[in-house]
């Protein structure tokens, strides 16, 4: 900042002078000495601003590099914690995908089995963005691991995930979260609703939602969750969704909806998984344009026709 002033001066100087003394440049030397000073400073100076400037702008690229790596990394990280591979006995069979708007997501799926043949089904969309709600994405992951299927209800898993959200997180921070068990010898989906989106039920029975639960999960740390259960027929069809769908060219003026989604969904139901996943995400983007607005997560589970 010193530097510019300088600079500025000696510039505004050398102006004046000019002006005031273009008369008296040839018969006056005292007025040519300092003329000559005054642009012989002014350049020095204005040549050891821009090293300057371009010390900074080498650092600064060095930083934009170094914070590149890290949010490489970050999201390799990220990616490993989705399911590698979803579980292809119990019952059920999956499509699921999870496509962050930025370099990290804040949205969160995982499926997996447990030892007694249970699946469980989880979908989740951390508050804020970027590597703070990864970072907490991430938590939230490694606890469900470990609770999961552990507590004899839904609702007592997310009373146990939401008094350990409000634990460590601060007042502004939540996630919205759905999860879900799913028993197969009784064709039987439990489940509990934190403020999540509620999921879609398509069958041959008319389209429900799964909304039972509560509020989102770290803002009441003694909040009473409810449980949900819905015995599924072959052929139905439960799908998990984020925001980042519905909510999708809401800068436009008009989000994609719920609306579309469930008609979608009730026009498709039938395909197979993978493709029913790619016209959600074709109409999606179609709605949208090529920029993805907000983290967009959806998760397929359907009942095999015997």
């Amino acid at each position: 900042m010193r530097e510019k002033a300088y600079l500025v001066g000696f510039l505004l100087a050398a102006a004046l002078l000019l002006y005031l003394g273009h008369d008296l440049i040839r018969g006056s030397l005292l007025v040519s000495w300092g003329l000559s000073f005054a642009g012989t400073t002014t350049a020095v100076v204005l040549a050891l601003t821009l090293y300057r400037f371009k010390l900074e702008l080498e650092a600064s690229r060095d930083e934009l590099r170094r914070k590149e790596a890290e949010l490489s990394f970050a999201r390799q990280v990220q990616q490993a914690l989705f399911p590698r591979r979803l579980p292809d006995t119990g019952g059920l069979e999956f499509s699921a995908i999870c496509i962050p708007a930025s370099a990290v997501s804040g949205d969160y799926y995982d499926v997996f089995q447990l030892p007694d043949g249970r699946l469980v089904l989880a979908i989740a969309d951390i508050s804020g963005k970027g590597v703070s709600a990864a970072i907490l994405m991430a938590n939230l992951q490694a606890l469900l691991r470990v609770v999961g299927g552990t507590c004899p209800t839904p609702s007592a898993v997310c009373a146990k995930l939401n008094s350990h959200l409000h634990d460590v997180t601060g007042a502004y921070w939540f996630a919205t979260f759905f999860y879900a068990e799913w028993y197969p010898s009784e064709r039987r989906l439990s489940y509990a609703n934190a403020g999540h989106n509620n999921p879609i039920l398509a069958g041959a029975a008319p389209i429900r939602s799964l909304d039972h639960g509560g509020i989102p999960l770290g803002i009441l740390p003694e909040y009473k969750y409810e449980t949900g259960e819905v015995t599924l027929q072959p052929g139905d069809l439960v799908v998990l969704y984020s925001d980042g769908i519905t909510e999708a060219g809401a800068r436009d003026g008009e989000e994609f909806g719920e609306a579309r989604l469930l008609s979608l969904v009730n026009a498709n139901r039938r395909r197979p998984l993978s493709e029913i996943q790619d016209r959600i995400l074709r109409e999606v983007r179609a709605w949208t344009g090529d920029e993805v607005e907000d983290d967009i997560t959806l998760v397929l589970a359907r009942v095999p026709m015997d």
